[in-house]
């Protein structure tokens, strides 16, 4: 099946209609085109579509500033700094935080995109088969994406589904919590019903798989595990994913289109490249795979030491170099992550990045059948990631290990931070465990072996940074008292 390849260049921003397809030419420029002219046809709604995609392309590049810098498993070096992410990574954000800025608009943009799709989807007389429906489908499903992104980063958020005059948009206030939640788990189910089969669709596309995935990931965050236990239950065994036998595996580009792949972003390099793997890559490069990196994030010893011998995921994860500094005589641990380091040429790389994988699924149905009573499903699930990273059952977990609760959620996070660092998990994972006002409060950096001892950050947590602040260019855009900041962050 052919593959599709979004533009990082966009095509109709004013439209929401940006994006490229790989068979598309002589494109009209965007000063010509209006919404009058653009969405007439089937093909038009196709590339529309894609549009939503493009904004989510281009956002997950700088995702782990929001979604892992903020946890134990990285942290922002001091190479290649990025304004406002030390912040981030050091709990200490304001309002003026300009990344949360960026990644607000960065959601609002696809949130447009989609609402577009949604408004003229009617228009064009000349489908074949079920393509609306799954236009409808990919465009909800999308928006569910981003609005489930903004809900856990913000709380409560503007719910937009419709255009809205400039006056109107100002006035606009922040919806709850759960009417936010309300939006996308309706968008995910109306997406659930209208997509295609994971097999029916392009790579890259999203499918009725990955909206029962997701809408299974809602259902858990949202504490409803029978819903949860249920539709995760179908993401494992209706739609043919299922781990690869070797972890390696998918972080090879030859590979990287396999059975765990429920959804990714895709990238393609000198085309539509992404910049996250040389983000990893320390200054200097790192011989075979790139001259130089741009080093502006580096995996935490935190995480490293967690590790055991025989954990397949670390060689896959983590690459230990010891480097000579300054200081004659010392060495000091200074790694790199290896999960995006593919073979590329400086912020030009080809490399995936996964959305949403068939271990992450498996680890989410482990936590719902938990919670469901079912502890000997939950520990299935969970073993079947475990033993994939060893090789064999000799690290399996027993009925003993999850015999409370509190056992079962250290092992769960435990896996799950092992299994999806770096993909934008571990923060979320441990906001709605209430777990980061405990594990936050110091993080390992820098490890120096010759005094045995890590560079050890205290931090200092508090209940209302399970949100960030309401990035202030936005409040200060609506009309006077609209836009309510969240608690804690009151200038």
């Amino acid at each position: 099946m052919k593959r599709i390849f979004f533009s990082l260049q966009a095509l109709v921003i004013l439209l929401g209609a940006a994006g490229c397809h790989d068979s598309l030419l002589n494109m009209q420029p965007e000063s010509i085109l209006t919404n009058d002219q653009f969405f007439q046809t089937s093909s038009d709604m196709n590339r529309a579509v894609i549009g939503i995609y493009n904004a989510l392309q281009t956002r997950r590049m700088t995702d782990y500033i929001v979604m892992e810098a903020p946890s134990d498993n990285i942290y922002m070096a001091g190479i290649t700094p990025v304004l406002g992410a030390p912040d981030i990574d050091g709990l200490t954000v304001s309002p003026d935080n300009p990344q949360l800025d960026i990644f607000w608009l960065a959601n609002y943009k696809g949130i447009f995109r989609a609402n577009q799709v949604l408004k003229f989807i009617d228009r064009p007389v000349d489908y074949a088969g079920t393509a609306k429906d799954q236009y409808i489908g990919e465009a909800k499903f999308l928006r569910a994406q981003f609005y489930f992104d903004l809900v856990r980063t913000f709380g409560g958020v503007p719910v937009v589904t419709t255009a809205l005059s400039i006056e109107e948009a100002r006035g606009q206030r922040r919806n709850s919590v759960d009417e936010v939640y309300a939006l996308i788990i309706d968008d995910l189910k109306d997406a659930v019903a209208k997509l295609p089969a994971p097999g029916a669709m392009q790579k890259g596309r999203t499918s009725k798989g990955a909206a029962t995935a997701l809408l299974g990931k809602v259902y858990l965050y949202r504490k409803d595990y029978p819903n949860a236990k249920d539709m995760l239950g179908k993401a494992v065994t209706d739609f043919g994913y299922d781990l690869t036998p070797e972890f390696s595996t998918l972080w090879n580009s030859a590979t990287e289109d396999n059975s765990e792949i429920v959804f990714a972003m895709k990238y393609v390099e000198s085309l539509n490249s992404q910049t996250y793997s040389s983000a990893f890559i320390p200054n200097g490069g790192v011989f075979g795979l790139v001259d130089r990196g741009t080093e502006k994030i580096l995996p935490s010893w935190s995480l490293n030491k967690l590790f055991v011998a025989g954990d397949k995921r670390k060689a896959n994860t983590i690459n230990d170099t010891l480097i000579t500094p300054t200081t004659p005589g010392t060495k000091t641990f200074y790694p790199y992550g290896v999960k995006f380091a593919a073979k590329h040429l400086l912020d030009n790389s080809g490399q995936d990045i996964p959305m949403m994988r068939f271990a992450d699924v498996l680890l989410l149905q482990a936590e719902a059948l938990y919670n469901s009573n079912d502890k000997a499903g939950a520990l299935i699930a969970l073993n079947r990631v475990r033993q994939r990273a060893f090789g064999d059952a000799s690290h399996n977990y027993t009925a003993a290990d999850i015999a409370a609760p509190n056992d079962f959620l250290d092992k769960l996070l435990l896996e799950r931070q092992l299994e999806l660092a770096f993909e934008g998990e571990r923060w979320f994972d441990l906001v709605r465990t209430g777990k980061f006002l405990t594990v936050m409060t110091k993080e390992e950096r820098l490890y120096v072996p010759a005094n045995n001892a890590a560079q050890t950050v205290t931090l200092a947590p508090q209940d209302y940074m399970a949100v960030f602040p309401i990035p202030q260019p936005q409040i200060d855009q609506y009309a006077a008292g609209v836009l309510e900041q969240n608690d804690g962050y009151n200038k």
